[in-house]
């Protein structure tokens, strides 16, 4: 057997450990991660709660007090958690990233806390040069309390102290502001944000002698009656938003934790405007600027909230999108949709008075949801030739009900189809299209059809032949005046009388046109191409009316340029009447008429006077 000679192994590298610039990393958190210094005081607080919440999972008993001391630059909180040995401290608060929660067996309560205390202690260096930590362990009462220093360039010491020096477990922390940072440890300052960050916090926390708990939360607490506890909210949410809310809806989800309240606001906002709520994490403030907490059709609501299933970004300071936040969001849309369909039920004026504000929003909802089309239905309100009206009540008025998908083609026909006890709905708005369309899926039996051209024509008396016939000169020469610009003439009798004349088209009118004129402006290629794609889609019309007193007399002309410029003139009122964007042939058109009709009327009998 062949001996094998065994070659020499490469050398394993050596391992090497990361350096960590602090005040490097510090430029990045106050840059980057964190959107302002005041996060800092959230940080303390998170800490000393979670310190708390540890201590009380071993000793039940045990105090849970926080106080804050602000005083000539420097700041100094204490807690009476769980405290730290001189083993912790090194392991905890010299390694970024390292929470106390992963150790001695508190993995699975780790859904009490609120952060990591290493992450948090850091945050701090944004206001402060140097901190101060000195802690006594609840775990360990003989061990001796242990200091922790600091300073922003990355060295810290620590040293045992005397038993005196921190008689009971806890720890307390001591800062000393930056240069150019003072203001962020002022008591005022600090007060403010303690208030804001930590108002339903479940401990005694304080600011000095002055607590800054707010508990039971407003949506919690009990109301001699329903309308005392409808004002008492109302003033929550102008204290906390700035507006006297329409209406206050509880956000009960027992499953995800949430305890809180969406506000109505009082004004129509767009529904592009991302809405901001506020959301408290275990009692404390994560971000008052949550927008992915609520479906998109609901931003008609500000909400403020408290969770303990909804997890944080990195920074803490908004939500992170996973599967947990999209079933909340869905719970809270569901919470939003069963008051709206209790005001249906139960409390018409209150649902009119919200209707009248916020109908956008019901009608966004309404077009995905046919139970809520179902349950809005008699109450949505819609542009009609009636007058504003909902749906369920145009519907049982007309046999048909018909729909323009532009603002523009329900100006265009709405005084006429009206005179002619035609009903149409204006769906040109956001959403009403779409919703009068569904509209047999909710209601069955209901026809829907869009109004076009040929419809409203359709409606209009037809004149008698034999005077058609007669007048076939005048109107030979109106269509030849209109043919360059794709439109028709028809002659039709309408009311009112006051209307001489009507333009009519449709989409597909309107997308011949547009590519007839690209054609005509186009090089060969283009213009062959386009040419290709002409279709066969009906042209414009100017529907004349022949009840008009004008229109009868224009019809008595013999001069054929006479009569091209009083159509022209009229396919300009028309086109102007119905609110149309003027082409640049149809602004040239209206110059000609308007010159023409000048120097029609300044003309005078060539036999007296040659001059015009």
């Amino acid at each position: 057997m062949d001996s094998q000679t065994s070659q020499p192994s490469p050398a394993s590298p050596s391992p090497h450990t990361f350096q960590v610039d602090l005040r490097g990393l510090v430029d990045l958190l106050s840059h980057h991660l964190y959107s302002s210094p005041k996060v800092y005081l959230r940080e303390l607080l998170q800490n000393a709660v979670d310190a708390i919440t540890a201590r009380r999972a071993e000793q039940p008993d045990a105090p849970a007090t926080v106080r804050l001391h602000a005083e000539g630059g420097t700041l100094r909180v204490e807690d009476s958690g769980i405290g730290l040995t001189e083993s912790d401290v090194h392991s905890l608060l010299a390694t970024i990233g390292r929470s106390s929660k992963r150790d001695d067996g508190l993995e699975s309560a780790r859904s009490d806390f609120l952060g990591q205390f290493g992450i948090g202690l850091l945050a701090c260096f944004v206001v402060a040069e140097r901190i101060r930590v000195v802690s006594r362990s609840a775990r360990t009462p003989d061990a001796a309390p242990v200091e922790w220093t600091a300073a922003d360039d990355g060295s810290y010491t620590v040293r045992t102290l005397p038993h005196s020096a921190r008689p009971e477990p806890g720890t307390t922390v001591h800062l000393v502001a930056r240069a150019g940072a003072g203001e962020w440890l002022s008591a005022e300052r600090v007060r403010s944000l303690a208030r804001d960050f930590g108002a339903l916090l479940p401990y005694d926390v304080r600011v000095g002698e002055e607590p800054i708990a707010d508990l039971p939360a407003p949506w919690d607490r009990s109301y001699p009656s329903p309308a005392t506890r409808r004002v008492a909210l109302a003033r929550h949410c102008h204290d906390l938003f700035g507006f006297t809310p329409l209406d206050s809806i509880d956000l009960d989800v027992p499953l995800a934790g949430i305890r809180g309240v969406a506000y109505v606001l009082p004004s129509a906002v767009s529904p592009a405007q991302r809405a901001s709520h506020r959301v408290h994490l275990k009692g404390m403030l994560l971000t008052e600027r949550a927008e992915q907490l609520l479906p998109d059709w609901a931003f008609f609501v500000r909400c403020v909230l408290d969770t303990d299933s909804l997890r944080p970004t990195a920074s803490r300071e908004s939500l992170y999108e996973d599967e947990t936040l999209a079933a909340v969001r869905e719970a809270l849309g569901e919470r939003i949709r069963s008051w709206l369909t209790g005001l249906a039920a139960g409390d018409p004026e209150r649902l009119a008075a919200f209707l009248s504000v916020h109908h956008l929003g019901v009608k966004s909802l309404a077009r995905h949801d046919p139970e809520m089309l179902r349950t809005m239905l008699p109450w949505l309100p819609f542009e009609t030739t009636d007058g504003r009206l909902s749906l369920e009540e145009f519907a049982q008025r007309h046999p048909v009900v018909h729909f323009t998908r532009t603002v523009e083609e329900y100006r265009q026909v709405a005084p006429i189809a009206s005179a002619q006890g035609v009903g149409v709905v204006n769906g040109g708005y956001t959403y009403d299209s779409e919703l009068v369309e569904a509209l047999p899926s909710v209601r069955p039996g209901t026809v829907v059809s869009e109004l076009d051209a040929d419809t409203v024509t359709a409606h209009l008396d037809g004149v008698d032949p034999a005077e058609e016939l007669a007048l076939s000169p005048f109107l030979a020469a109106a269509r030849a005046r209109l043919d360059p610009l794709g439109c028709d003439v028809v002659l039709r009798a309408f009311h009112p009388l006051s209307v001489p004349a009507l333009h009519l088209d449709d989409r597909a009118a309107r997308h011949e046109q547009a590519r007839a004129d690209a054609e005509e402006q186009a090089d060969d290629l283009w213009a062959g191409i386009l040419g290709s794609l002409r279709g066969s889609a009906p042209r414009a019309r100017l529907v004349l009316n022949h009840l008009n007193p004008l229109i009868r007399r224009i019809s008595s002309f013999d001069d054929p340029d006479l009569i091209g410029t009083a159509t022209e003139s009229l396919y300009g009122q028309a086109l102007l009447m119905a609110q149309r964007p003027l082409r640049p042939a149809d602004s040239a058109l209206l110059n000609r008429a308007f010159i023409g009709l000048l120097e029609w009327a300044t003309h005078t009998d060539p036999g007296k006077d040659d001059r015009r």
